[in-house]
Order: C-alpha cells, then structure tokens, then sequence
C-alpha cells in the first residue's frame, strides 16, 4: 500500500470513529441529565401535583358546602394565583438554560416574536378559561369523590390528544389504560339521586350536567397539557425554568380577564358580601379558602407545566391520575360522602388503568436503558484494534 493510500485510509477511519462518538454523545448526555438534580425537579414537581391537586379540590368542594354557589367566583380563584410566581423573574438562577429529558425539546438562536407569543399566550388562556369554568360546574354539582373519579378520564383523553398533537405511540398496555378509564368514568353516571342529594343536593339532571361538564373538563384540560408541550417544543424552544413561569403566568392573566368579565357582566359580584356573611365559617374561613385554592392551584400549575416540560404531557397526566384516588378517601373523611359499590369499582378500575400505563412506561425505560448500553459499546465493536 502506497503512503497516499495509506493516508486516506487512516483519515477515512478517523472520520467514521469521529461519527460514530458523535452518534453516542446523545445517550451518554442524557443519561447524565438523568442525575440527582433532574430527580431533585420531578420530585418537586410531583409533590406540587399531587398536594396541590387533593387540596384544591377539597377547598373548592368545601365552598360550596358551606354557602358559595358562584361558578364565576370559584372558577377565578383557580386562575388568579400567578402573582405568587412573580418573584421568580428577579432569581437568575432560574432563568439559565436547564437540561431536560424531553429530548424533542430544540435549542434555536431565533426566539419567537412576541406577537406568536402573545397569540399563543391567548388562545391557551382561553381555553384554560372555559376548561376551569367547566371544572367549576362540575364541583358544585357532584360529590367530591365523584367529581375526582370522573377527572380520571382526562389520562385517556390526554393519550389521545398526545398520539395526533406529540407523537405518542400506542400500545397494548396504553389502549388497555384507556379502555379501563373510559368504563371508570361511565361507571359513575349510573349513580342514582340518592348519591347526588347525599353531598351536592341536587336533582338528576343536574347531576348530569355535572358530570358531562367535568368530562368535557377532564378532556379540554388533556387538550391543554398536550398543547403546552407542543408549544415548548415548536414555538418556545428554550430550557429556561422561567420559561415554565411563562406558560403559567401569560395564560392566567388572559384567563383571569376572561373570567373576571363573566364574573362582572353574570352580576355574581352583587351578592359577593351576602354570600360571605351566610358563609357557615365565617368570614375569615371564606376568605382563606378562597385566599388557599387560588394559592394551591397555582402550585399545582408549576407541577404540572414543569412535568410536561421535563417528561412529556402523558406522564405529567399519569402523575395527576395518581393523586386521583387520594381525594375520595379523604372526602369520605371529611364530607361523609358515600363510597358505595359502583363508586369503589370505578376507583379500582381507575388504579388498574394507572397502574397498566405507569407499566408501559417502565418497559419503554428498560428499552431506553438498553439502547444506550447498546450504543455506548458500538465504538469498540465497529472498529477493532486489530483492523487498524
């Protein structure tokens, strides 16, 4: 072999191990991101949603026991809580690029312009507005337990949103945990007027109503966290925690004038004052309800965007669905509520659906393991210290 030939030989070896590290740089970064910090995140974030999730929902419940009957009033202080957040915008630190397991997450140099920002801002605010509204209807008209069951469809529907909006992929284990949730949701509007007139003092088709508003609830808000992490991943396209922050805040002032323009055009403002002295508290119980769910909810709001920001829409549903069992326990403790038959079937089915995708993704993270060993010992495989 002439010393040309031999030359190009050595630089065309060079240039494919050079590929091939390149190929594996991607596990070998993402197996680090996986580290304590990122555990450290998705720890924080799960606490937010769960504690968040279970003790919105019982104040919210608790309104309207004890006197409140404003959807308009209710449905605010479920969007009116970002103002606690503002002070994240003064920590630097939090304002870095951060890594992430999303790794469909690009950086770009070029940031959106603040009017796509602004639409985006909007037409997410908006649907926020009616999801919570709706959300609202439901609390006032069903029992608590029943009204937390229901919510345990929004998993099915977020899988659906995420195969056309997030690519995700089905399978058996995902379609196992849909079907499994639909029946834990249809099961619940066979319950008759004795378990409505036992918490909600409601006539049936009130109940009805409640419960197709807390369906149609569940699923707008599915709709919502699959929106969001497409939004991270096609229009915002920055790690920031305080891009986080963003997702939160724009929205909830668009969704709070929203609701607040209802709140005033519906009159429910007039009878603000009568319904806090009837409140069977008193007035300083009304007021720190209120004052809890506003500030609760806008914890769970950072669980929630941050899940999806560092996993994916799905899983930050999962987490969600976990907690959903939780608050029935405790309404029967608190609300002596009636946890019948047909009511503990439906939760049992609503733990085997979550339990069935929580599987999914364990098979998906052995795969994933896998992958990496598998790429990390391709070096070494494809070229020999013999061969060259």
């Amino acid at each position: 072999m002439g010393e040309v030939e031999a030359q190009e030989l050595q630089l065309s070896i060079m240039a494919q191990a050079e590929e091939n590290e390149g190929k594996v740089a991607v596990p070998n970064q993402l197996s680090r991101r996986r580290g304590f910090d990122w555990w450290l995140r998705m720890s924080i974030y799960t606490v937010l949603v769960l504690a968040g999730q279970a003790i919105a929902t019982l104040l919210g419940r608790q309104y309207y026991e004890k006197g409140g009957s404003s959807n308009w009033l209710a449905t605010l202080v479920q969007l009116c809580g970002f103002p606690i957040l503002l002070p994240v915008y003064f920590i630097p630190a939090l304002n870095k690029n951060c890594p992430t397991t999303n790794s469909t997450i690009a950086l770009e140099s070029n940031p959106p312009s603040t009017l796509v920002r602004a639409s985006v801002y909007a037409s997410l605010g908006a649907l926020v507005a009616a999801d919570c509204y709706l959300y609202s209807v439901g609390l006032s008209y069903l029992p608590v337990s029943t009204y937390s069951l229901i919510c345990a469809s929004q998993l099915a529907f977020n899988a659906l949103f995420s195969f056309f909006l997030n690519s995700q992929k089905f399978t058996p284990y995902i379609v196992n945990s849909l079907v499994v949730l639909t029946i834990s949701s249809s099961l619940l509007v066979l319950q008759g007027d004795d378990d409505s007139a036992d918490s909600s003092k409601v006539s049936r088709p009130k109940y009805i109503i409640g419960f197709i508003c807390t369906l149609g609830a569940s699923a707008g808000y599915a709709l919502q966290l699959s929106l969001t992490q497409l939004i991270f991943v096609k229009v915002i396209r920055k790690e920031t925690f305080k891009e986080i922050i963003n997702m939160i805040v724009y929205p909830s002032i668009f969704s709070s004038a929203i609701i607040l323009v209802g709140f005033f055009a519906s009159g429910d403002w007039k009878v603000i004052q009568n319904e806090m002295e009837a409140f069977e508290l008193g007035k300083v119980s009304y007021i720190m309800n209120l004052a809890w769910t506003a500030i609760t909810w806008a914890l769970f709001s950072i669980g929630t965007v941050g899940l999806v920001f560092e996993a994916s829409s799905l899983f930050s549903n999962a987490i969600s669905a976990v907690g959903l069992p939780i608050v029935p326990v405790i309404a029967v403790i608190f609300f002596h509520d009636k946890m019948d038959g047909i009511k503990a079937m439906s939760m049992v089915l609503a733990i085997w659906g979550f339990i069935s995708y929580v599987y999914q993704h364990y098979l998906d993270d052995r795969k994933s393991k896998r992958e990496k060993i598998a790429a990390n010992d391709a070096p070494s495989k494809a070229f020999p210290l013999e061969n060259i």
